[in-house]
């Protein structure tokens, strides 16, 4: 046998074996009812002071349905076959880390909880409903005032971004 034989043979082996061994790519499981092609998102209820959070959320899990799923995502609730309705239990920012000098806060972290049920429309069955989901973002703030930037924007659309990948992976795969 010649050594390109002997490195076919063995490139060979390794493909069946990786292809045999039972190891697939995690995330791709769709264990949503076929009948379901539509999905709309409405605006979330909140209890927060955070109004902001009520329209980003659907928006970015809307994106993540579009990007990740066979669904397509209507606005119009009364056409979609399944519908996905949260609520905002929790908007909060609270410091984590203070500057010893000036006492002031130098790291916030962003908590988010939310309540979210995914239903069949047409008879109203839960999908899929899940209470209580936290999700955390934490950030820096400057100790200086003159250097001071809000970061909680863009941390809350940090946030809002982890949540919809994490709720459209748990509605497809069922968890």
């Amino acid at each position: 046998m010649t050594r390109r034989e002997a490195w076919a043979v063995l490139g060979g082996s390794a493909v069946a074996a990786l292809f045999s061994c039972g190891y697939h790519v995690g995330g791709k499981a769709d264990l949503v009812p076929k009948s379901i092609q539509t999905v709309a998102i409405p605006a979330f209820v909140s209890s927060s002071v955070r109004y902001r959070l009520v329209d980003v959320l659907p928006q970015q899990i809307g994106r993540e349905f579009i990007a990740r799923t066979r669904f397509r995502v209507l606005n119009n609730p009364n056409e979609a076959d399944a519908v996905l309705n949260g609520s905002i239990n929790a908007a909060q920012v609270n410091p984590t880390i203070y500057d010893p000098t000036s006492g002031r806060a130098t790291s916030v972290q962003v908590v988010v909880i939310v309540t979210i049920n995914f239903v069949e429309r047409a008879t109203g069955k839960a999908l899929y409903s899940r209470s209580g989901m936290a999700f955390r973002q934490n950030y820096s703030i400057a100790v200086d005032p003159h250097q001071f930037f809000d970061e909680s924007g863009p941390a809350f659309d940090r946030v809002s971004r982890d949540l919809a990948r994490d709720i459209v992976s748990a509605i497809v795969e069922n968890f």
